[in-house]
């Protein structure tokens, strides 16, 4: 079906509102720009004077220029090598928001009976405090390597890219027993696809143009809550 604007700044394409909330078993989010406002690794390389330079490729990342999420991501945190590690906390304390709906959003999906998932590129050290924050069930991303109180430009382990997102979403619908068409997926960014591309419904929010083009809706007005005008 072509894409409809079902309501200001609510696009729908794909399906046919409305939906009910509890014929879905899981939410998956993206975190970085999706769950909250900023994008932590930018902010933290304003701590060094590198946030331009950090920014631009994930900005470029995002948009789906670069298809090499891990080698974007790598290149990335060797240019945080000594940042001091109490920056992160700086970050959370004093640029970190909760973006508009995510409470409410969340919220109402574990009244319907969802599992909520947080998988994200970005870092532990701010997925388990918004994970927390938001009182969603699980979450899985990177953790930054720290020696001597400094962060050393590498991250440790597995790198939480599209394809592990995907896979992370996958896992969560066969542990609680259903399959991926019951699943809604959110996120802005192009490495957020491949979780999006396997779920029943996928919400781009406040997305890059790559994404709403592939997305069932897309939130380019308002918050996250607005997904919730789509249920019955």
């Amino acid at each position: 079906m072509p894409a409809i604007e079902f309501a200001p700044g609510l696009v729908i394409q794909h399906i046919t509102p409305p939906l009910t909330l509890t014929d879905f078993k899981a939410i998956a989010f993206d975190m970085d720009s999706t769950l909250i406002n900023i994008e932590c690794i930018d902010e933290i390389a304003d701590a060094v004077g590198r946030k331009a330079e950090v920014a631009a490729i994930t900005e470029a990342a995002m948009r789906g220029e670069i298809t090499d999420f891990k080698d974007s991501l790598r290149r990335r945190v060797a240019l945080l090598k000594g940042v001091p590690a109490e920056a992160l906390q700086a970050v959370y304390d004093e640029r970190l928001k909760v973006n508009p709906g995510a409470p409410e959003l969340i919220d109402a999906a574990k009244a319907a009976g969802l599992q909520t998932l947080l998988v994200s590129g970005g870092f532990t050290f701010f997925a388990d405090r918004v994970k927390a924050r938001l009182g969603m069930h699980e979450a899985h991303s990177n953790t930054l390597e720290v020696e001597g109180g400094l962060l050393t430009g590498r991250v440790l382990g597995d790198i939480v890219d599209g394809e592990a997102k995907k896979q992370h979403l996958l896992n969560l619908c066969a542990r609680i027993g259903c399959t991926p068409s019951q699943a809604i997926a959110v996120g802005d960014g192009a490495n957020d696809l491949p979780m999006m591309g396997v779920a029943g419904l996928s919400v781009a929010y406040h997305a890059k143009p790559k994404v709403r083009e592939h997305a069932m809706v897309a939130i380019n007005e308002g918050g996250l809550d607005r997904v919730l005008t789509l249920m019955a």
